[in-house]
C-alpha cells in the first residue's frame, strides 16, 4: 500500500491516542485532589455546592453544608478542594489578607469625561416639530372611505 492513503488512518489513532490520554491525565489528577482531602477541608462540589468535609469514606464524603447539616456525597461529586483562605473568603466573605492593587472603576461613564462643559456646544439630537399642511378632521379616515367598504385600509 501506498504511504499517502495510510496517512489519514495513522493521523486519526494518533488524535485518538492524544485525546485519550489527556483525558487519563484528568482523572489521575482529579483523583489526587480528592487524596488531598482531610476533615475540616473546605471542598466546592460540582454542582457547586461549598462544603466542608466532615468524614471520608472509601466511596464516600460527608459534607457539612451548614452548622449541623450534614449530608453524603459520592467522592466524585467533589469538584475542587479549596485552601482555607479562598474556603472563608468565598463562604464567610472574610477579606483579611486581600488587598487591592486596581483602580476602582466607576459605575457609570460620567467620571470618565472631562469636566469642562463649557469646550464644546451640545447637540441637540431631538426632533423638530414640522408644521402639517393637513390635519385629519374627526374620525374621518385619511383616504376618504369610511370602514368596511372596498379598498379601505
Amino acid at each position: 500500500m501506498n504511504l499517502v492513503t495510510l496517512l489519514p488512518f495513522i493521523v486519526l489513532i494518533g488524535a485518538m491516542f492524544l485525546m485519550t490520554r489527556s483525558a487519563k491525565k484528568k482523572q489521575q489528577a482529579a483523583a489526587q485532589m480528592r487524596d488531598q482531602m482531610t476533615p475540616g477541608t473546605g471542598v466546592r462540589t460540582i454542582g457547586g455546592m461549598y462544603a466542608t468535609v466532615k468524614e471520608i469514606g472509601d466511596d464516600t464524603v460527608t459534607l457539612e453544608v451548614a452548622p449541623g447539616v450534614h449530608a453524603i456525597f459520592a467522592k466524585n461529586a467533589i469538584g475542587a478542594v479549596l485552601e482555607d483562605a479562598e474556603y472563608n473568603r468565598i463562604v464567610h466573605g472574610t477579606t483579611d489578607d486581600l488587598t487591592i492593587d486596581t483602580p476602582v472603576v466607576p459605575d457609570d461613564a460620567s467620571s470618565l469625561t472631562g469636566k469642562d462643559e463649557d469646550a464644546a456646544p451640545k447637540l441637540d439630537l431631538g426632533k423638530k416639530d414640522e408644521p402639517k399642511d393637513e390635519e385629519p378632521k374627526g374620525d374621518e379616515p385619511k383616504d376618504g372611505k369610511p370602514d368596511g367598504e372596498p379598498g379601505a385600509k
